[in-house]
């Protein structure tokens, strides 16, 4: 059997019957990573010993009976998870030996719940970026072609999640690190309702708009993850008094009469060709499934990468003022004064594209300028949220394009961060406006590129999300393909 290719689901039905341990179950991601990470440089940190300590201690659950789906599951996290004892780095050199004496909130619950963390993997530095290019330690290839970016920020989950190293991955999502990624790389993806899930112990981005969800093989991975890291957290003041479902209990019901619309704005000339083909296909496939299909329009939606940009890169400004070379982190030992250990540390700690966004949020709040910028970003950032409340009053979710092309050649736009920017053109929208998104694998170009579409919804409804992903999934088998790694 092979180990390292099994669902949440899978694995926990052979632990159960004692079809294979915790151990082998852990030690056979540990020898994909050891065999094909050399390849794709999608982790930072393997967390080996620790790892085989805990699956023992997991075998010793399972024999009394006392294991719950989570029991004994390797995982990876992102490397903006605060991890006790483990190096957190943010992919950034200012952060370069820093060990956490705690453990982000939702490592905490993973951990409780019995899963395994087995590595610490690599992204775009603080969220920065939708190639996994920027990082201050490696660049992370694609499974599927290896002159191709995995996508970003959460490039290494991605890609970590589609080479079978690890059954699933942590991840952050603050204008579409979650979802492009799982694009790019044949994944399923999972961006939250702002607030379903907390944030501390995770390194921010933008605080407004971060949200902390997981890449998996499926959707009824995704579903199972999100019962046992949401909830509210004492620790995390925006995080929603709303109890989390059991969305296992209706991620089976069919998805007849479900109103699907597809916003006209999704689906533009700039759009790729065999993307749009695909996400067509898949519209007809839900169609079939009984949904029922309209036409919608977000007219602000052209609007939504200044507006988006604006607002995370001013909080950025903000957020990354903690990094003084004082507290933690890299520190210039060789500064004559405090002034000279600020300037000196952040400078060498910081890489060109994070210096790039503090210097053009810096500039965005600054004043003369907070009014044009800034104040102006959220203006537009409330009226797409007034778009998708009103669109969906008629209509139960979306379904639109993750990424206007598929993955692209490592290089070719690292030197055009505005051509880099627009990367993002389809998936930022949703962050602003709070609500939850769900990217799937629809297809393949004809050079064998995953394409994936996302369902958006409303505020809180990540169970019709499940239900229609999966509806999908038990009908297609985009998502059961695998790269070649040889």
């Amino acid at each position: 059997m092979d180990l390292s290719g099994l669902t949440i689901k899978k694995a926990y039905q052979g632990l159960k019957e004692k079809s294979f341990s915790a151990k082998e179950l852990v030690a056979a991601n540990l020898m994909e990573i050891k065999k094909y990470d050399q390849k794709i440089s999608a982790f930072l940190a393997v967390c080996q010993e620790s790892a085989l300590k805990e699956a023992k201690k997991a075998d010793e659950l399972i024999s009394q009976g006392k294991n719950s789906f989570l029991t004994g599951i390797p995982y990876s996290a992102k490397d903006v998870f605060s991890t006790m004892g483990i190096e957190t780095t943010a992919s950034s050199n200012i952060l370069k030996g820093y060990f956490p004496s705690y453990d982000a909130t939702v490592i905490k619950k993973l951990k409780q719940a019995g899963a395994i963390l087995i590595g610490k993997t690599n992204h775009d530095p603080f969220g920065f970026g939708s190639s996994t290019e920027n990082s201050d330690f490696k660049i992370t290839k694609n499974p599927w072609n290896k002159d191709k970016v995995p996508g970003g920020s959460s490039g290494g989950s991605a890609a970590a999640v589609a080479s079978s190293m690890g059954i699933f991955s942590l991840a952050e999502d603050t204008g579409g690190s979650i979802r492009q990624p799982a694009c790019f790389c044949g994944v399923t993806g999972l961006k939250v309702t702002y607030g379903r899930v907390s944030r501390f112990g995770v390194i921010a981005y933008g605080s407004s708009l971060d949200t902390i969800g997981v890449i998996t093989k499926t959707v009824e991975d995704a579903a199972i993850l999100l019962k046992e890291i949401g909830g509210k957290d004492e620790n995390d003041a925006t995080t929603l008094n709303q109890p989390v479902p059991d969305y296992l209990k209706t991620i089976d019901q069919d998805i007849k009469g479900l109103r699907i619309g597809i916003p006209k704005e999704y689906f533009t000339e700039g759009i790729n060709k065999e993307i749009a083909e695909a996400i067509n296909k898949a519209i007809k496939e839900f169609e079939a499934l009984g949904a029922k299909i309209e036409s919608v329009s977000l007219p602000y939606t052209e609007y939504a990468i200044p507006a988006y940009y604006l607002s995370g890169i001013s909080e950025v400004s903000a957020n990354l003022a903690r990094y003084d070379g004082i507290r933690f982190g890299y520190s210039e030992k060789t500064a004559k004064d405090l002034n000279s250990l600020y300037l000196e540390s952040r400078a060498k700690g910081f890489g060109p594209e994070v210096k790039r966004r503090i210097m053009l949020g810096t500039y965005a709040l600054s004043a003369g300028y907070y009014d044009a910028f800034y104040k102006k970003a959220q203006q537009v950032r409330n009226l797409i949220k007034q778009d998708f409340d009103k669109v969906f009053e008629k209509v139960d979710m979306l379904i639109a394009p993750v990424s206007p092309f598929p993955a692209f050649n490592i290089g070719e736009k690292a030197q055009n961060p505005l051509e880099m920017w627009l990367a993002d053109i389809f998936t930022v929208t949703i962050n602003p406006a709070g609500i939850p998104g769900l990217a799937i694998p629809c297809g393949f170009t004809l050079d064998k590129l995953p394409i994936g579409l996302q369902l958006i919804g409303p505020q809180l409804s990540e169970p019709t999300l499940f239900r229609a992903g999966h509806a999908y999934q038990k009908t297609t088998d985009w998502h059961l393909q695998k790269p070649n790694l040889k």
